[in-house]
C-alpha cells in the first residue's frame, strides 16, 4: 500500500489481504523454527530445549555470580588466594625438583664409590692364586669351582651392605636362576630380572661401569621398590667374562622426599591461609569506608540529606570521608536553595495566574463588546477587533495551562476516576477535531472500537490528553490520514494515535514532553498552541498510573500511545498496543525479508499503509459516530511495553529514495525538513 492512506473498512480488499497474510506468516515462522531451530520473535539462536537447559544450569549460579560482582572484598581475597596457591605450587615444584635431583645425585655418587670398591675387590679375588685342587674341580655338592667362587663372591660383597645394597652376578648368556655353571647368583632374594636388559647390553659391550634406575624385584612375594643399578663386566677365576651388578634401593631417598613434600604442603597451606587473612584484613580497612560511603550515598539519593560519614584518623580514608561530608553538605545546601527557589517560582506562577484572571475577565468583556460592534468599524479597526479576540483566546488557554501545571507542581492535582468507555471519549475528541481536519484535508480513522474499552479514569483528563494527541497528529500529518487505535487486554487499555507526517528525529521522542519544547521553532502553527500540551498530558497519564509514550521515524510519521490501567491503582505490566506500529519502516523490511526467505508470493503481503486517495478525490471527514472504521480484534495478550513515563524509541533509519527524488513519501524537500513542534 501507499504511505499515509486510509485504513480499509470491513470487507475491503485491504482487510482481506491482511487476514490472508496471517497463515503465511505462521508458516514462515514454522519453517524458520524447523530449519534453524528458532522459535521466538527475538531470533534467539537454538531451540527451546537448549535454552531451558542453559536456564536450569545458570539458575543456581546466579546468586554466586551476583555476590562475586557486588563484593569487592571477596574478589580481592579470592584473587590473593588463587595467586598465593599458584606461587606456592610453583615454589613447591621447584624445591621438590631440586631436592629430588640432589638426593639422586648424592645417591649416585655414593653408589659409584661403593660399586667401584666392590668391582676392584672382585677383580683382585679373581686374580689371586687358587688353592690346590680348587680350579675346575667339582665340590661335594656338585658345583664347579667357578660357580662356587661366584657364589662366595656375591655373599662376600653383599655382607658389607646389608639393607643398603644387593649384589647380582650374571653370566653373559644367563638371565634367570637355574642349575648349571652359568646360572645367575644374587643376594637378598633379589631376582635377576631386576637388571634391565638395556643396561646388560651396555655392560657387555663396554669396559667401564654403567648405571641406570630400575625397579628392584624380590622373590617370595616381597614388595618391589625403585633403585639404582650399577654394573660392570669382569672376569672370573676361569677367565670367563661375567657381569657384576650392585642394586641400591632408594627407600631412604623416597622417605626424605616424602618428608620434604609434607613439609612444603603444610607450610604452603599455612602461607596461603595467612596471605588470605592478611588480604582480608587489609582490604577490609579500605572497603569498609567505601561501603559506608556507598550506603550514605544511597540514603542521600533517597532524600536523607542529613546523612554523614564517620571520620576517624588523618589518613587518606579520613580525608576521603571529610571530602564526602563536605560534598554532601554543599549538595544539601544547594538542593535546599533550589527547592526554595522552585517553591517561590511555583508560587509566583500560581499567584500571577490567579491575579491575571480578574483583569483578563474585564478585558474579555470589553473585547467581546468591541468584537460584536466590529460591523460598525472601518475594515482596519474591525480586523484589529478580530485579532484581539483571537489573542485573548490564546491568552486564556495559556493561563489555563499555567494554572494546571502549577497544580501538578504543587501536588494539588486530584483524580476523579470512574468507569468510562474510552470509545465515547475518542469519538467526542474526533468530533471536536473535525474543523481542523477538514481544513487540513485529513481523515481520522478509528480502529479497535468493536468492543467496549472500559477503564477507571478521569474522563476530563483523558479527553484532554487525547484531544492534544489527535490535534497534534492532524496538524503535523501533512494532510495524510490519522489512525486512532484502541486496544484492551488483561489489566490495561491503550489508545494510540498514528500519523504519517514528517515524523520525529532521533532523540526528539524523549524531549517532546518537555515544557515549551518545539522541534522547529520557525514552524508556523495554525492552532496557536502554548507548548504545554504534552507536558500536561504526560502528567495526566502519570496521575492515572499510566504511560504516555512516543515513537517516530524521520519521514515515516509518529505514534503516541496512552496506556492506562483498567482498575485504579493497579500497576501496569504492558500495553495492548505495541509502541512501534506494524507499518513502520523496520517492520516492513523485516516482513519483506521473511516473505522473501520463505517464498511467499507478493499477493499475500501485509499492506503497511492504506492507500491514499488523491487530493481532489478525498472524501469529506465523516461524522464521528459514522466514520469508517477498520475493524480488528483486540490482541489476545499484552505486548511488552517500553519504559514507564515518557520513555520512547525513535528509528534513525533514513527514508529510502523513491523515483523522482521523493524520500519516504514526503512531497518536497521543504516538507522533508519540517519537523514536529508542540
Amino acid at each position: 500500500m501507499a504511505r499515509g492512506g486510509a485504513a480499509p473498512g470491513p470487507g475491503e480488499p485491504g482487510v482481506r489481504t491482511e487476514r490472508a497474510a496471517g497463515p503465511g506468516r505462521k508458516a514462515s515462522r514454522m519453517s524458520r523454527f524447523l530449519q534453524g531451530g528458532r522459535l521466538f520473535e527475538d531470533r534467539t539462536p537454538g531451540g527451546p530445549v537448549p535454552r531451558l537447559l542453559m536456564r536450569w544450569v545458570r539458575r543456581p549460579l546466579l546468586p554466586a555470580v551476583r555476590l562475586w560482582r557486588r563484593n569487592l572484598q571477596l574478589r580481592v581475597v579470592a584473587g590473593t588466594l588463587l595467586m598465593s596457591i599458584g606461587v606456592v605450587l610453583l615454589l613447591g615444584f621447584v624445591v621438590i625438583g631440586q631436592v629430588r635431583n640432589g638426593l639422586l645425585e648424592a645417591k649416585g655418587t655414593a653408589a659409584q664409590t661403593q660399586a667401584a670398591g666392590g668391582f676392584a675387590a672382585a677383580q683382585e679375588k679373581a686374580n689371586a692364586p687358587l688353592a690346590p685342587g680348587g680350579q675346575g674341580g667339582e665340590g661335594a655338592d656338585g658345583m664347579t669351582g667357578s660357580t662356587s667362587w661366584r657364589t662366595e663372591l656375591v655373599d662376600q660383597l653383599a655382607s658389607g651392605g646389608k639393607n643398603a645394597f644387593n649384589v647380582v652376578a650374571l653370566s653373559a648368556d644367563s638371565v634367570t636362576e637355574g642349575s648349571g655353571s652359568r646360572a645367575a647368583r644374587g643376594s637378598g632374594s633379589v631376582e635377576a630380572s631386576s637388571v634391565p636388559e638395556r643396561l646388560r647390553q651396555n655392560v657387555s659391550k663396554g669396559q667401564g661401569a654403567y648405571q641406570t634406575y630400575s625397579l628392584i624385584q624380590y622373590s617370595y612375594g616381597n614388595e618391589s621398590q625403585p633403585g639404582l643399578v650399577v654394573g660392570k663386566r669382569l672376569y672370573d677365576i676361569d677367565q670367563q667374562p661375567y657381569e657384576l651388578y650392585y642394586l641400591f634401593p632408594l627407600t631412604q631417598e623416597e622417605e626424605s622426599l616424602s618428608l620434604v613434600k609434607t613439609t612444603l604442603a603444610t607450610a604452603g597451606l599455612f602461607v596461603v591461609v595467612l596471605l588470605g587473612a592478611i588480604a582480608w584484613f587489609v582490604v577490609r580497612q579500605v572497603v569498609t569506608p567505601v561501603r559506608m560511603a556507598a550506603g550514605i550515598a544511597e540514603r542521600l539519593s533517597a532524600g536523607k540529606l542529613q546523612e554523614r560519614m564517620k571520620v576517624t584518623g588523618e589518613d587518606d580514608i579520613a580525608r576521603l570521608g571529610e571530602a564526602f561530608n563536605k560534598m554532601a553538605q554543599n549538595l544539601q545546601l544547594k538542593i535546599q536553595q533550589l527547592e526554595e527557589l522552585s517553591r517561590m517560582q511555583r508560587r509566583f506562577v500560581s499567584d500571577v495566574s490567579h491575579e491575571l484572571r480578574t483583569p483578563l475577565t474585564t478585558v474579555r468583556m470589553a473585547a467581546d463588546v468591541i468584537h460584536e460592534a466590529r460591523a460598525d468599524f472601518d475594515p482596519v479597526t474591525a480586523r484589529s477587533a478580530e485579532l484581539l479576540g483571537d489573542q485573548l483566546d490564546r491568552f486564556e488557554s495559556l493561563l489555563a495551562d499555567l494554572l494546571e501545571i502549577s497544580r501538578f507542581d504543587a501536588g494539588a492535582a486530584a483524580l476523579e476516576a470512574e468507569p468510562i468507555d474510552l470509545r465515547t471519549v475518542v469519538h467526542r475528541v474526533i468530533g471536536g477535531a473535525e474543523p481542523l481536519a477538514e481544513r487540513k484535508g485529513t481523515r481520522i480513522l478509528v480502529v479497535g472500537d468493536d468492543q467496549p474499552v472500559i477503564a477507571e479514569a478521569d474522563a476530563r483528563r483523558v479527553e484532554r490528553v487525547l484531544r492534544n494527541l489527535v490535534v497534534n497528529a492532524v496538524e503535523h500529518g501533512e494532510g495524510r490520514d490519522v489512525v486512532v487505535r484502541m486496544g484492551v487486554a488483561q489489566g490495561a487499555v491503550a489508545v494510540a494515535v498514528r500519523d504519517y507526517g514528517v515524523g520525529l528525529k532521533p532523540g526528539e521522542a524523549t524531549r517532546v514532553f518537555n515544557r515549551f519544547w518545539r522541534a522547529d521553532p520557525a514552524r508556523a502553527r495554525t492552532t496557536g498552541g502554548t507548548g504545554l500540551g504534552l507536558s500536561i498530558a504526560v502528567e495526566d497519564a502519570r496521575l492515572h498510573g499510566g504511560w504516555l509514550q512516543a515513537w517516530g521515524e524521520p519521514g515515516g510519521g509518529s505514534q503516541f500511545r496512552l496506556t492506562l490501567p483498567r482498575t485504579a491503582d493497579e500497576p501496569l505490566r504492558g500495553s495492548p498496543i505495541p509502541l512501534e506500529p506494524e507499518d513502520s519502516r523496520r517492520n516492513r523490511e523485516d516482513r519483506e525479508r521473511d516473505e522473501t526467505g520463505s517464498g511467499t508470493s507478493g499477493d499475500h503481503r501485509l499492506m503497511s499503509v492504506p492507500p491514499q486517495p488523491g487530493a481532489g478525490a478525498r472524501s469529506p471527514l465523516p461524522v464521528p459516530g459514522h466514520c469508517p472504521v477498520a475493524r480488528s480484534g483486540a490482541p489476545s495478550s499484552v505486548h511488552p511495553a517500553a519504559l514507564p513515563g515518557n520513555g520512547a524509541r525513535v528509528v534513525a533509519r533514513q527514508a529510502p529514495e523513491r523515483p523522482g527524488g521523493v524520500a519516504g513519501g514526503v512531497q518536497n524537500s521543504d516538507q522533508e525538513d519540517t519537523t514536529r513542534g508542540y
